[in-house]
């Protein structure tokens, strides 16, 4: 009866203070699990009110005098606007981030060693702070709640390394935890259960359902295409004009692209803002509130925009430019339509948007793993994009792992399939017909790069299989294979498709950076003698090559320059207020592998390695990884 009452309860506070007179599906769950004071993990798509899962509990135990609920969430803009909500809605919340000056700060310190505050929002940066740490142990602590939550994953989409520290604050309070995301896939799933140290956490799953949505996908190859077909979905959604309801959303992977579209689409008279994190602070701002204003009722951004966006007439979101992940892209999509309305999401795809996301991705101090990751999330955007399948579907059963969810009968497939293999064949009219390989085929695949000594590239290795004579075959073994010339009656896109499968399959992984090539699973790669070896296979050597150290450093001292950079953003400093370069190329050179070690590197003194000590230790640690 207790459990039922305290439900009842918050029943009522939904009402009094939200104005909602039932929960959605899910939320209840969630709810009764944080009042029962056990530890959960909240998949709720976009969209879903997933906020109210812990802002709900956290109302009930501050009135029970249980102290207050601490939210780690990723972005100032979303702490922002969920404590500006809370105030108005009259429950005291308050947030800690690097945006605010100290007279605040100080406030909210104060009302929550007072325990004063309900809830009190940081970011995984500030959770990991020792400070912080030291001042949870003077107050209660009623909840703790993990917003995104997938960024804990790094095989999430927007992994953040301080979300991997969350779990020691378990070992200071003893309180239940809950995890919410809308994007997380059973594997991701996991993840977020052990690195946060869940305690047989309650799983609360609602369906992918947005039927309100409406999915479709156009094969698009220039920019001209592109400009013409976003003009044509923003009049069908009556946006062209600056006046009437609605808003629409273009999302851009590049900031060049975001600048290119919005000058178009002003240029063609329709009235569009952007935004992108290259902008500055205030112009950022007044992008945004010429949105949220219906000054400008189409803005044109990259993925810096969104995040705790909750405005609930956006009717149209259009991705010019494909994103790097089903979870991305499913995220971005769900914020059409929150209002319940038929709304539209559009994804453009070409090739070219995987070779753009493979760009950005690209990066020196990316492992192995990591570059694998991003492979297998881009087949999955693209397995969405040219299946002929229905959307909501397709969506579905990426995060679920089962189709056997019924056909939505609104997306463009299920209206018309005829015509989305119709647009198919016009967008790639030359494209050879790709026959299957049975399995016989694909076990000469395996066991040919199995006879290897180092990884190779799909299409060398499908012309070595179909017996050709191309002098790039000299190198690796590859004119040497019993299986040279065996899979001759098969064009070389038919061999390449059997090896992408396999790769799905997990039966090949790919390997390297630069040079994507192709590898047995779990098989060590020997150490080449060549200086360039590592960097375009993306061995994995036995024992890690001591690198020849240099007055300007490899991919170890550009990664620790890129973190001293963000940092420095974050902080306001200048960026030799983190760590001096000397200290980057000390670091480079020994490669310490504990805290004791890093207090030896010059230039690093005890309030330095607090700081920052961890997070460069997790990118040498990376570093080795990806260069062994």
């Amino acid at each position: 009866m207790a459990g039922a009452s305290k439900l009842l309860a918050a029943r009522d506070l939904l009402a009094q203070i939200f104005g909602h007179s039932e929960f959605r599906p899910g939320q209840a769950e969630a709810v009764e699990a944080a009042l029962g004071g056990r530890d959960s993990i909240v998949l709720l798509a976009t969209g879903s009110g997933k906020s109210l899962c812990f802002q709900i509990p956290a109302i009930v135990a501050s009135r029970a005098g249980r102290g207050t609920t601490i939210v780690i969430s990723p972005l100032i803009a979303l702490m922002h606007d969920q404590v500006g909500a809370l105030a108005a809605r009259g429950v005291p919340a308050a947030a800690l981030h690097s945006g605010q000056d100290d007279a605040e700060q100080k406030q909210a310190v104060v009302d929550f060693l007072r325990g004063e505050l309900a809830l009190l929002y940081v970011s995984p940066e500030r959770a990991a702070q020792a400070g912080f740490r030291r001042m949870l142990g003077r107050t209660p602590i009623a909840l703790l709640a993990i917003d995104e939550a997938h960024c804990v994953s790094q095989w999430g989409h927007d992994f953040r390394p301080d979300y991997m520290r969350i779990h020691e604050l378990r070992e200071i309070v003893e309180t239940p935890a809950i995890a919410l995301t809308a994007t997380a896939t059973p594997m991701v799933m996991e993840e977020i259960e052990n690195r946060l140290a869940l305690r047989a956490p309650v799983v609360v799953r609602s369906g992918f359902d947005r039927p309100n949505l409406r999915f479709s996908v156009q094969p698009l190859r220039s920019q001209a295409a592109r400009l013409a077909a976003l003009q044509a979905e923003i009049a069908s959604a009556g946006l062209q004009s600056g006046h009437g309801s609605g808003r629409g959303l273009v999302y851009c992977s590049t900031r060049k692209t975001t600048e290119t579209v919005a000058k178009a689409l002003r240029s063609a008279g329709i009235a569009a803002g952007y935004y992108h994190a290259g902008r500055t602070k205030l112009a950022r701002e007044r992008a945004q509130r010429a949105f949220e204003t219906r000054r400008t009722r189409i803005l044109v951004a990259t993925n810096a925009f969104g995040m705790g966006i909750d405005l609930p007439d956006i009717r149209l979101i259009v991705h010019f430019q494909t994103p790097g992940s089903i979870e991305a892209y499913y995220q971005e999509a769900g914020r059409a339509g929150r209002d319940g309305e038929a709304s539209c999401c559009v994804l453009f795809f070409g090739p070219g948007d995987l070779a753009t996301q493979r760009r950005l991705h690209s990066s020196a101090s990316t492992s192995a793993a990591i570059a694998n990751r991003n492979e297998l999330a881009l087949a999955a955007v693209e397995k969405y994009a040219t299946r002929v399948e229905c959307r909501q579907r397709r969506l579905s059963a990426h995060f679920t792992g089962s189709d056997d969810r019924p056909a939505c009968g609104n997306c463009d497939v299920c209206e018309d399939a005829g015509s989305v293999r119709s647009a198919q064949a016009r967008f790639e009219p030359d494209r050879p017909a790709v026959r299957l390989l049975g399995s016989d085929a694909h076990e000469s695949i395996v066991r040919a790069v199995d006879r290897l000594s180092r990884p190779v590239g799909k299409a060398n290795l499908a012309r070595a299989l179909r017996g050709s004579r191309a002098k790039s075959l000299a190198r690796g073994g590859l004119l040497m294979l019993p299986e040279y010339g065996s899979l001759a009656e098969y064009d070389e896109a038919s061999i390449v498709a059997a090896v992408d499968a396999l790769l799905a399959d997990g039966r090949l992984r790919r390997t390297g950076r630069k040079y994507p090539t192709v590898w047995i699973p779990g098989k060590p790669i020997r150490a080449s003698t060549q200086t360039n070896a590592t960097e375009n296979d993306g061995a994995a050597a036995r024992k890690p090559l001591k690198r020849r150290s240099s007055r300007h450093g490899g991919p170890l001292a550009r990664a620790l320059d890129n973190y001293r950079r963000r940092q420095a953003r974050a902080l306001k400093w200048k960026t030799y207020m983190v760590f001096q370069r000397r200290a980057i190329l000390a670091i480079d050179r020994e490669e310490p592998d504990s805290l004791d070690a890093l207090a030896r590197i010059p230039g690093l003194g005890p309030a330095k390695i607090e700081r920052f000590g961890k997070d460069i230790l997790d990118l040498v640690r990376r570093h080795r990884i990806g260069s062994v």
